[in-house]
């Protein structure tokens, strides 16, 4: 019997390892460069379905980046542009979320802060490109309109866009 215990224990804790390795792993993906064409180098593409942005580059180039969408019925498309920049911003649920009530303000920095590192807010909307504090959730159908990004990721784009970068998402 402790044979039989011992071995499941190992089995299980092999299992965890392989399970830690493919999450770190994951978090470890560098973003892509990959070929790109249609837009101006400088623009954001957001491409929902595929849950990737694009920054485009000269050359037919871009960098890939995985991303966080709006779930079912949450999704937008559409063109704008970034209206302001924050590192580590506060953020408050809106009112959308909570039925009519604004949430507390979750300030810039806390672990429940889902807006990460770096928030890239877009212009005539709520939305934001923004980090996460569930790293998770990339690549997922997650938030209410917002696009997520891996915080070592927004860090990037945070560095490469200014204000009036032109953001262009489709389906």
């Amino acid at each position: 019997m402790a044979l039989i215990l011992r071995r499941t224990a190992l089995f299980f804790a092999i299992i965890l390892i392989f399970a830690l390795l493919a999450a770190i792993a994951a978090q470890a993906a560098p973003r892509e460069l990959v070929p790109f064409e249609g837009f101006a180098p400088g623009t954001i593409v957001v491409k929902t379905q595929e849950r990737h942005l694009y920054y485009v580059l000269r050359g037919q180039r871009a960098l890939r980046f995985p991303v966080g969408v709006g779930r079912a019925g949450m999704q937008w498309r559409g063109a704008t542009r970034i209206a302001g920049k924050f590192v580590e911003p506060s953020w408050r649920a809106p009112a959308a979320i909570n039925h009519g009530v604004l949430g507390p303000v979750i300030p810039g920095g806390s672990p429940h802060n889902p807006m990460g590192a770096a928030a890239l807010t877009l212009r005539g909307s709520e939305y934001a490109i923004h980090g996460t504090n569930n790293p998770a959730s990339i690549g997922r159908f997650v938030s209410h309109g917002c696009i997520r990004m891996y915080n070592r990721d927004i860090n990037r784009l945070f560095a490469l866009v200014s204000v009036g970068t032109r953001v262009v998402v489709e389906q």
